[in-house]
């Protein structure tokens, strides 16, 4: 399996902070705006002054499915399983695995859990986050 990291080393930062289980996200100093994935300049107004910081972990849910059929033989071993788009409480949202137990407009914390190599986010309700 290919390190991420050797593949798309701008998103290096944000795959470092999983390894080390801290969400992190982008932060352009020029207008302020927040946001997931990795870009070279700011989705609002294009600065390319972006800096990585790290997420408090606390978001919302604002929408959620559950998988049945994975779609992929990496993650068939983990169907069914339940996705969420979580806006995170610095502003941007982010798709991530999520307790089977969550709705929409809940409050969630970011948790996280190995799966074939790689460390991804799983959100729980804000009640049951792991410490």
């Amino acid at each position: 399996m290919n390190d991420i990291t050797t593949v798309q080393p701008l998103a290096a930062p944000f795959i470092q902070g999983l390894a080390a289980h801290t969400l992190r996200y982008q932060h352009c100093p020029a207008c302020g705006h927040a946001q997931t994935l990795a870009h070279y300049a700011c989705q609002r107004c294009a600065s390319d002054q972006l800096a990585w910081r790290d997420a408090s972990g606390n978001a919302t849910v604002r929408a959620c499915t559950v998988v049945a059929r994975a779609p992929s033989e990496e993650f068939r071993a983990l169907a069914p399983y339940t996705l969420v788009i979580a806006q995170l409480d610095e502003g941007p949202r982010l798709m991530a695995h999520a307790d089977a137990r969550v709705q929409i407009g809940q409050r969630v914390r970011a948790g996280f859990f190995e799966h074939n190599g790689r460390t991804l986010i799983r959100f729980f309700p804000s009640e049951d986050a792991p410490g």
